[in-house]
């Protein structure tokens, strides 16, 4: 049996194999092949919702995340949404003692530079024990945090209250914004240990935010960089 050429590009090469061996028949290949492209329609369209997406956070009344028991801290599971090609962490330095993190307060702030972990252990270490969750409906896992509040970075640098957001940045590129006055909320924490173990370059070693009333993706891995700003400058009034 002879195939196209654009048939060959959409198959596997496992189906290619059973096609050598007489196994697949034209019509087999051709339910394996991608689904030809649509377009986009021209006008808004009705299209279903995706089904249990964004899932409910289990949160207190005022907001809060619920605290759970050490007891209750275990793995977290896959997959992990590494925003590189083969979805692994990127290459760095993973020992939280050697960790050397980007400062920019740009001028909102006494401290600029470098953050070691020699900083971060001066001020005091807490732990918290949260339901990682993602916006589907998959609890990823309870965990055990370990490292130090935000609002205690923030002084230590000390923040002018003219500063209204940061910026983290990741080791894959992947960066979250977060508002200066969520990232003060006491259970907001940096955090170098998990489940009593330095965290594994695979769940955000040297360093990782834990903002445990968002979905897991705001729990930003591996920070690199951390940027202090302000809303931008009002734009000039239209010419009349």
């Amino acid at each position: 049996m002879t195939i196209s050429r654009r048939e060959a590009i959409v198959i596997s090469g496992s189906t290619l194999a059973g096609l050598s061996l007489g196994v697949l028949t034209r019509e087999s290949v051709q339910a394996q092949a991608a689904p030809p492209q649509q377009a986009w329609p021209d006008q808004l369209v009705e299209r279903p919702l995706r089904e249990g997406f964004p899932a409910p956070l289990p949160l207190n009344p005022d907001g809060s995340a619920p605290e759970h028991p050490a007891s209750a801290a275990g793995p977290i599971t896959d997959p992990l949404m590494w925003r590189t090609p083969n979805r692994q962490a990127p290459e760095i330095e993973f020992d939280y003692r050697r960790m050397a993190i980007k400062v920019d307060t740009r001028g909102l702030a006494r401290l600029t530079g470098t953050l070691r972990f020699s900083d971060l252990e001066r001020l005091p270490r807490v732990s918290h024990t949260f339901l990682m969750q993602c916006g589907a409906p998959n609890p990823r896992g309870i965990v055990k945090w370990t490292g130090v509040r935000f609002s205690d970075v923030a002084e230590m640098l000390s923040l002018v209250p003219g500063a209204h957001y940061c910026r983290f940045v990741a080791s894959d590129r992947h960066y979250v914004d977060e508002a200066v006055a969520t990232l003060r909320h006491p259970q907001v924490m940096l955090a170098w240990l998990m489940n009593d173990v330095p965290i594994p370059p695979r769940h955000g070693a040297p360093l990782r935010l834990i903002v445990p009333f968002r979905y897991g993706n705001r729990s930003i891995k591996a920070i690199t960089e951390m940027t202090f700003a302000t809303p931008g400058l009002p734009m000039p009034p239209l010419p009349v």
